[in-house]
């Protein structure tokens, strides 16, 4: 049966404005399906759209996700949108208000698919067969530099001033492995101080921004 209530009105939500736009650029190919209108980063949605993709990249997961900020005015089903697709993630998710929980690890089509059934009331979370932690999505900070998406994320909040145990509770992952990160992204970075990856990542934009895109404007809030 054709399609008739239109595109999926998105606004793509992240505190880094290179993610929300790369995101935004993999599902442009799709427009006639999927209409992103506002891409944020640490700004409420204002526009009228029909989900809040919230890629969790650098982010807060689970509970401790503020779904009434992010979502503002705007009315939205929020979908989570991670590479972290743990049952008891997602279950947290849920009940903390999210209306779907997406993996990293679909393509761009499927991905346009799953916000079709969000925007339509579908509960939709990722199917047993998802790994644990997968995908590389869209664009990230470093990625030109050779570090993965986990390695910029790790980066990413070592240049917030994080430590290592607070980096694993809010990247939800083990401390053994936030060290393992370290390791590997130091050595691709050619840093081998926490004073100096947090000058690498200050240089190089890990720090996060706050500026809004809507309409075809621009606002940066600093």
């Amino acid at each position: 049966m054709p399609n008739t209530r239109g595109p999926v009105r998105v606004a793509i939500v992240n505190d880094y404005e290179l993610v929300v736009a790369g995101v935004a650029a993999l599902l442009q190919p799709f427009s006639d399906r999927v209409e992103v209108v506002e891409l944020d980063s640490q700004v409420p949605v204002l526009s009228d759209v029909d989900v809040v993709l919230y890629d969790s990249f650098g982010q807060v997961q689970g509970d401790q996700i503020d779904v009434e900020e992010i979502l503002g005015r705007s009315g939205a089903k929020l979908a989570v949108f991670s590479w972290n697709v743990q049952p008891d993630l997602v279950q947290r998710s849920l009940e903390n208000g999210a209306s779907a929980y997406l993996s990293k690890a679909v393509g761009a089509e499927q991905l346009v698919e799953l916000l079709e059934r969000v925007r339509d009331g579908e509960v939709v979370t990722p199917d047993e067969t998802s790994p644990e932690e997968a995908g590389s999505f869209g664009r990230w900070p470093g990625e030109e530099l050779g570090l993965s998406q986990r390695e910029s994320e790790v980066l990413a909040l070592i240049t917030q001033g994080m430590s290592n145990d607070e980096i694993g509770k809010h990247a939800y992952i083990g401390i053994n492995t936030v060290k393992t990160y370290i390791r590997t992204l130091y050595r691709k970075i050619g840093v081998t101080r926490r004073s100096q990856a947090v000058a690498f990542g200050i240089d190089h934009g890990f720090r996060p921004d706050q500026v809004r895109h809507a309409d075809g404007r621009t606002q940066r809030e600093r």
